[in-house]
Parts: structure tokens; C-alpha cells; sequence
């Protein structure tokens, strides 16, 4: 039999409060019932999620997840950040509810990948569905450093399982190592991640440290084209940030276009 449908059904505190936070990254109601038993369906193009209300429930304390598989993780993350700015003011990057950024995932073929946790706590796995083989399969891929190596791991442990302690732990131990064998773009992706787990773990302060090292690396044009997503997540990092940044320790990169 072909042309099978699964939907997620997950757990929340409140339905009318996921259905909010939802539309604002551009679902619509597909149903809604709120006796006997509160449950709330919900669309955004192909992608269908729906979510049943439970009074009292943590939303810390949810296993909720679900994967969606997505032809470009990019293009969607910038849809549901557009609606982010344009409720809030800023990316949600710590808490709950929030987004990461969309990074190559070690422990998924490599493919493009950012979570979504929605204020029932739970988590929408964004990932890229696997796409053609390069033209060229014998051209080698650029050389990773060692801090880049590490990136992938705390990535792994900090998005793909929610252990942003772990990541940190990673991290630190990498960059006290390996800065002097790093390349400029390892260092402003592995700096711009310690700066989100900084973030997410409750230190401004550290998150705001992050941002000014990484904005101090000299980087070629190249770089920055290469960096270019990493560089607007810096910039959308600080702004979410509760204090603002001191004089001269603001991420200097080129603006939007």
C-alpha cells in the first residue's frame, strides 16, 4: 500500500497557548475541540501536527518529539524566524519555547538540521531529506580542524539530544586546545555555538563573551560568504540577549542586504 500519512500527537499544557505560538510561524487551524477533551490540529503546508491539552502538565518534563523531513531546512527556518521577529522582536534562542539554528548533523548523514521546542515542551525535529549525490563524488571535501571535528560532536550533544551541558563541556575543552590549529571558519562556527549554549543554559554573560571573540576573528571575503548564515545567527543571538552589548563588543559583521 503507498501514499500512508502519520501525524503526531502530542502532549501540552494548553492548546490555545500552542496554537498561538504555532500560528505565529504560520500554521493554521485545521480542527479544535476543547471538551471533552481539549485537542487542536494544526497545518503548515504538507507538515501536520496535533496536540491534545493536559491541565497541569511540565513542559520540562516532555519526551514529546516528532521528525519532519524537509527538502530545504533553511528556507524553512527562515519562514518560522520572519514570524519570530515579528512577534517578539528577536529569534526565541533560550527556554521555553525556542529554536536552534539549522547545522550539519554528525549523527544524521551530515544532513541540515534545527529543532523546534514549542511551549507543550516538545521537540519538532527539522531535518533535511537526503538529497542527489554531488556531480563530482571523487572532488575530497575541504579539511575539517580538530576544533571543527569537536563542533560536530557538541552539536550532536546539544541539539540532537538536549545535553547542553555536555556541548559545553566539549567546547571549552577544544577551544582551551585547539585554537592555534583551528581555521578562521571552524572558530566562528564553534565560538557562535558556545555562544548558544551559553545562551541556553542561563549565562548572558558568557553568550555575550562568545559573540565579541567570534566577531574578532579576521576572516577573508570567502570566509565571510562561507560564514554567512553563522554571522546572521550572531547577529540574532545578541539581540535575544538580555543585556545589551558594551561599547565595541558588538558582532562586526556586514549588514543584511
Amino acid at each position: 500500500m503507498a501514499n500512508e500519512k502519520t501525524v503526531p500527537l502530542l502532549p501540552c499544557p494548553d492548546i490555545d497557548e500552542i496554537e498561538a505560538f504555532y500560528a505565529m510561524l504560520g500554521f493554521t487551524r485545521t480542527y479544535y475541540q476543547s471538551r471533552p477533551n481539549p485537542h487542536v490540529a494544526l497545518r503548515r503546508a504538507d507538515i501536520d501536527l496535533h496536540f491534545f491539552g493536559i491541565p497541569g502538565f511540565d513542559p520540562a518534563d516532555s519526551y514529546g518529539s516528532c521528525l519532519v523531513i524537509v527538502p530545504d531546512t533553511g528556507e524553512l527556518y527562515r519562514a518560522f524566524a520572519a514570524g519570530m521577529r515579528a512577534a517578539h522582536g528577536k529569534i526565541l534562542v533560550a527556554g521555553i519555547p525556542r529554536m536552534t539554528r539549522p547545522r550539519l548533523r554528525k549523527n544524521a548523514d551530515n544532513l541540515s538540521g534545527f529543532a523546534v521546542i514549542d511551549p507543550g515542551g516538545n521537540w519538532i525535529r527539522i531535518h533535511a531529506a537526503a538529497g542527489a549525490p554531488a556531480a563530482d563524488t571523487t572532488a575530497a571535501e575541504p579539511a575539517r580542524s580538530r576544533l571543527g571535528k569537536a563542533l560536530d560532536n557538541a552539536v550532536v550533544m546539544g541539539d540532537s539530544r538536549g545535553f547542553e551541558e555536555q556541548g559545553v563541556r566539549i567546547l571549552d575543552t577544544a577551544l582551551g586546545r585547539d585554537l592555534a590549529t583551528s581555521t578562521p571558519v571552524d572558530l566562528v562556527n564553534a565560538l557562535a555555538y558556545r555562544a548558544e549554549l551559553a545562551a541556553r543554559t542561563d549565562d548572558p554573560g558568557g553568550a555575550m563573551e562568545f559573540l565579541t571573540r567570534a566577531g574578532a576573528v579576521a576572516l577573508t571575503d570567502a570566509e565571510r560568504v562561507a560564514l554567512a548564515d553563522t554571522l546572521t545567527g550572531l547577529r540574532d543571538l545578541a539581540g535575544a540577549l538580555p543585556t545589551s552589548p558594551e561599547p565595541g563588543s558588538t558582532v562586526d559583521v556586514e549588514p543584511d542586504r
